[in-house]
């Protein structure tokens, strides 16, 4: 893995101005911006949702089908 790093290293260091700049966005593009699109209010809603369905379990969350989701951004 260092070896294979070292390499990719030294090819980047190679690069001219032009290369470089294309190279820099194009690994932004690969990074992950976790920004979740739910709003504040809405978190504590589901997450009030999600208490009390914990404490009254035969009561049925009526976004079941969202719940992997939910769990994502909650997370």
């Amino acid at each position: 893995m260092n070896a294979t790093a070292e390499i990719l290293k030294r090819k980047i260091e190679n690069f001219g101005p032009d290369a470089l700049e294309a190279f820099a966005k194009m690994m932004e593009s690969f990074e992950e911006k976790n920004v979740p699109s739910i709003s504040p209010f809405l978190m504590d809603e589901i997450l009030y949702r999600i208490q009390f369905h914990n404490e009254n379990p035969s009561t049925k969350l009526d976004f079941y089908e969202n719940i992997s989701e939910l769990e994502k951004y909650c997370a």
